[in-house]
């Protein structure tokens, strides 16, 4: 992968020499009346349509673009306004998948959980509309984020293949068939989900295997990033340093950092995506608690290797406090950067620029 393709992310007017990239996992608070909408959309009693639903995700959408750019991101999204869930809004566009109603996935909660009865197929994009969407409505560079194959399969029922291996891998290819129709039109920043990986870490060289495929034939200027939360990552460390990604998203601010040090030795040599306000929590960190907590990063990286980011989508936050958590972490970044110009954070003597 390129060593230099996160340099397109940075601003012209960018205030400062040091640039230390800012994102967002994925998922964003919906607003309220799009679950309303929703919920009309559903009921054959009402006059809303399909077409009144689509046109209420695109005026989210821009909402919510509106809203990211506001907070000083360098890299938005739509907030995946258009998303159900993870894994069925996926299921719901791949030949092969069928549906036969909710199954209890924990106390009270239900999934939608989908079952893989025939070979996977690829038939239309997936995603092609929501980034064309969503890049015309931004005016900064637009992250997509895609739910990887070793979840899709996973979170599945499987009624077709062998063992979900053989699943994740034919639906890794399909996942490859995606990606190049978003490079294609455009998009240069692709996030992979894998969150079953926290729970199953022995399958890490399946993942390895689905990301191999997934990569294939894509430029190399096409930044492309794993997201992986909560779990024990020392299960999946040093081993994940062979997959061909750039850069890791690691969900440690709500573990208070305790496994910052699995990733010190053998030496980190993939970029970091580091998050630095907890998504579980409605308390507002303060600049200064963030500014300490993107600090935990330069014991891994130096500055130039070091996204920040929220521990994970923000969806389940009311929107009011997931904003302020985003412009609270983008102000904590912009003065980082300016103490680091000015020479006043010392980086210590195991991470040095590059």
């Amino acid at each position: 992968m390129s060593e230099h393709n996160r340099e397109q992310f940075r601003p012209d007017d960018h205030p400062n020499d040091h640039f230390l990239l800012t994102s967002i996992v994925g998922s964003y608070p919906k607003p309220k009346w799009v679950n309303r909408v929703s919920d009309l959309a559903d009921d054959p009693d009402s006059k809303f349509t399909e077409e009144h639903l689509h046109e209420a995700h695109d005026d989210a959408c821009r909402v919510i673009v509106d809203e990211h750019e506001r907070t000083g991101l360098d890299t938005v999204s739509d907030g995946e306004m258009r998303r159900n869930e993870m894994v069925e809004f996926f299921a719901d566009r791949i030949d092969g998948y069928e549906f036969n109603g909710p199954v209890k996935v924990w106390g009270h909660n239900y999934f939608d959980k989908p079952s893989v009865v025939n070979d996977v197929a690829y038939g239309e994009s997936w995603l092609v509309d929501e980034f064309e969407f969503t890049n015309a409505a931004a005016s900064k560079p637009v992250k997509v984020p895609i739910t990887g194959p070793y979840t899709l399969a996973s979170w599945s029922f499987n009624e077709a293949y062998d063992d979900d291996a053989d699943l994740s891998y034919a639906l890794a290819d399909l996942v490859n068939e995606e990606v190049e129709a978003l490079v294609e039109a455009g998009a240069r920043y692709i996030q992979i989900d894998e969150p079953a990986l926290a729970t199953t870490p022995d399958d890490h060289a399946i993942v390895g295997e689905c990301l191999d495929r997934i990569v294939a034939g894509i430029p190399d200027e096409v930044r492309i990033g794993l997201h992986v939360c909560y779990g024990d990552y020392s299960r999946i460390y040093p081993e994940l340093l062979e997959y061909p990604i750039d850069e890791f998203d690691v969900e440690l601010c709500n573990g208070d950092y305790e496994q910052i040090d699995v990733f010190t030795d053998p030496e980190f040599t993939t970029d970091l995506a580091l998050g630095v306000v907890d998504v579980h929590t409605t308390d507002v960190e303060s600049v200064e608690e963030i500014k300490a907590n993107i600090r935990e990063g330069f014991k891994i990286v130096p500055p130039e290797r070091l996204t920040v980011s929220p521990d994970c989508g923000v969806k389940l936050l009311p929107r009011e406090v997931a904003r302020q958590k985003i412009e609270n972490m983008v102000t904590a970044t912009r003065e980082i950067e300016a103490e680091l110009d000015a020479g006043e954070i010392d980086l210590g003597p195991e991470v040095s620029a590059d």
